[in-house]
């Protein structure tokens, strides 16, 4: 018997960003791995699956990453239907590359469904465009996890040249800020701090460059560092956002 694995992107987390093929895979699942940041409403779509927690968070792991190779695999040649639910889209610093590979080299059939990445849904629900002319004709995605990992993109990058998107750095806000300014950075860059984009309880922090290691909010939830002048749209953009009723659709 050979199972299938999609490897899906959840979004931001509001279930109604999700898209079709991935709601559709979410209720024929067998087996759903998921990822930390993975919401409560969003496994409830998959009421017939067996659901495995695999979240890795700042260092505590559940399980390393070849162990979530090995079940993937083992649970599709049992003949399951296999979904691997991360958040956002699997191929932005989500390790679905990772994923794939393995799947490949084991003759694992999958797919891709990919997801609104939050380094483009977090600034957009904040009234902040990563592009917008006259301010920003490109955008840079980085992790902030870990130096290693940003220093080369940050140091690349011509100060304010582009809008700047951080995701995993609130931990690390302050080495980024004062990375940015000795780059050459105006210490007045607008800059945001988006938190929980899409969930309840969002909250948006709005300073510069120079007070983003002091910013202070009171949430645990994840956030999306927005550095660049599009930041300044925020308190003209989504002021008289309306959410339209949703009309119940059957979905097969």
């Amino acid at each position: 018997m050979t199972g299938f694995v999609s490897l899906v992107g959840a979004g931001p987390g509001d279930p109604e960003l999700l898209t079709l093929r991935a709601l559709r895979r979410l209720r024929d699942a067998d087996l759903v791995l998921n990822d930390a940041l993975v919401q409560s409403d969003l496994l409830e779509l998959a009421p017939k699956a067996q659901r495995f927690y695999v979240g890795k968070r700042a260092g505590r792991h559940s399980i390393d990453q070849e162990g979530i190779h090995s079940l993937l695999i083992r649970a599709a040649r049992r003949g399951q239907r296999v979904v691997r639910l991360k958040c956002g889209d699997p191929f932005v610093l989500g390790r679905g590359g990772e994923e794939a590979l393995a799947l490949e080299a084991a003759g694992v059939a999958y797919e891709i469904v990919p997801g609104v990445s939050s380094a483009l849904a977090a600034p957009a629900l904040a009234g902040i465009p990563v592009t917008h002319r006259g301010l920003a004709a490109g955008f840079a995605v980085v992790s902030g996890h870990a130096e290693e990992a940003y220093a080369p993109i940050l140091d690349g990058i011509t100060p304010g040249s582009l809008t700047l998107v951080v995701l995993m750095g609130v931990r690390t806000r302050g080495a980024i800020a004062a990375r940015l300014i000795a780059r050459g950075w105006s210490p007045t860059t607008p800059t945001a701090i988006v938190h929980g984009a899409s969930h309840p309880g969002s909250i948006t922090w709005i300073g510069d460059l120079a007070t983003l290691a002091d910013a202070a909010f009171a949430t645990e939830l994840p956030g999306v560092i927005v550095v660049g002048a599009v930041v300044s749209l925020a308190g003209q953009i989504g002021t008289a956002q309306v959410r339209e009723p949703v009309v119940a659709q059957s979905v097969t």
